[in-house]
């Protein structure tokens, strides 16, 4: 007998029918002799009509109302499926993140936890009936309903298949599993059987939206399988797990790009100690996340430094970089929107040569040109012109064997 921990995003709990279908796989599931745990998030898009309607109402939104409206999505949702359980003869019992134990910090809006507790879920457990937990929400060391932020509903499901000792997480979604591309740019994208954390996370950085970033590195140090599976066909997904150090991994794994970043480039600045911290401690101080970073060689004592950004944060990032310019001796900022970036991911590219440069032939030969890279052990990055990453990506999905590649 297994114990797994299922969670079910919005699409899978969209109306009353979903709802049905859920429960009915419960029901086959605990047939097979295993127990589980529900986390639900909220219908739909019912997170955004909730935010929508409360831009409406009021300027003034505090974080403290923010997070008990936001929440309620889930608590109506986990009702609603505990009601389609009993309905087929599956007695559950619906907790809130607070009744499920999930102790948070005191941020609004984006909380994190701090501890979970779920002894009403084991005891539950312990009855014989199915848990149905909100997700994203818990309570604060202040004793204020949190909310975990956007896609918190998967660090649930982890969090609580840790603290119960469950056997696997399945996220349930509405994409199959992990590609090895977005499927929509690669119609030949293959679905992964598996993949390792660390590649999951490098991807989750590179723009795979899927499963969110926050509940793989939860899963990483905690050590809990995951598993990435449609909620439409039921069918096996993606395994998300640690890498096996007896097995040959593949070269790459993916090819994952992003078109949500902006370049910013500071010119003509001092080639002088502290002017780089000085400017990179005032875009954190300032909230912009800075990814790819690349200086140029120091020529006549000035250099140029590049950096990306998401897009959301370009205005910030200027107005950062303008106001420092005058003080640090620069000489200009320019800015492009117009990029994207493409990522090479594979856990094989730590004992295999030659990646690199077969990347940069492809694209080459693709005519796409390079503006900047970045690499990590197991990732190589690129950024282009966004008018440009869709054949870029095609073009090294094919160039690197991921087109034929069987599960």
């Amino acid at each position: 007998m297994a114990l797994l921990v299922m969670k079910f995003g919005g699409t899978s709990v969209a109306d009353a029918e979903r709802m049905r279908e859920v429960a009915d796989h419960v029901a086959r599931t605990r047939r097979h002799g295993d127990d589980v745990v529900l986390v639900v998030s909220a219908m739909g898009k019912e997170t955004d009509e909730l935010l929508r309607i409360a831009e409406e109402v009021s300027a003034v939104r505090p974080g403290r109302e923010m997070d008990m409206l936001i929440t309620a999505g889930e608590r109506k949702a986990m009702a609603l499926v505990c009601m389609a359980l009993n309905n087929i003869g599956i007695p559950a019992e619906s907790f809130t993140g607070s009744q499920a134990g999930f102790l948070t910090d005191t941020n609004h809006m984006n909380a994190k936890i701090v501890e979970v507790r779920p002894d009403r879920v084991r005891a539950s457990l312990e009855s014989g009936l199915v848990p149905v937990v909100g997700g994203a929400q818990g309570v604060s060391t202040d004793r204020d309903v949190t909310f975990l932020g956007r896609g918190g509903s998967d660090t649930t499901a982890v969090a609580l298949a840790h603290a119960l000792g469950a056997d696997a997480c399945e996220l349930y979604t509405d994409v199959p599993g992990v590609f090895s591309a977005d499927p929509r740019v690669v119609p030949k994208a293959r679905r992964m059987a598996r993949i390792s954390f660390d590649e999951m996370l490098e991807m989750n950085a590179c723009g795979c939206p899927k499963p969110v970033m926050r509940s793989v590195e939860f899963a990483r140090t905690w050590r809990v399988p995951l598993h990435v599976r449609s909620s439409f066909t039921w069918e096996q997904g993606t395994w998300v797990v640690e890498e096996d150090p007896t097995m040959e991994q593949a070269i790459v794994s993916a090819v994952v790009h992003d078109v949500s970043e902006a370049k910013v480039t500071i010119a003509g600045v001092p080639d002088t100690p502290g002017v780089a911290a000085r400017v990179f401690r005032a875009l954190a101080d300032r909230g912009v996340n800075v990814d790819m970073i690349v200086q140029n060689v120091s020529e006549h004592g000035v250099t140029d430094i590049s950096f990306t950004a998401p897009r959301a944060d370009l205005e910030a990032s200027v107005d950062v970089t303008r106001a420092l310019a005058d003080e640090i001796g620069a000489t200009g900022i320019t800015t492009d929107p117009t990029i994207a970036r493409v990522s090479l991911v594979g856990a094989g590219m730590k004992s295999n040569p030659g990646v690199a440069a077969t990347m940069f032939e492809t694209l080459a030969t693709a005519g796409v040109n390079i503006e900047m890279i970045s690499t990590s052990a197991i990732r190589i990055s690129c950024v282009v012109a966004e008018s440009s990453v869709e054949t870029a990506v095609q073009s090294l999905h094919t160039a690197f064997g991921l087109d034929a590649r069987p599960e």
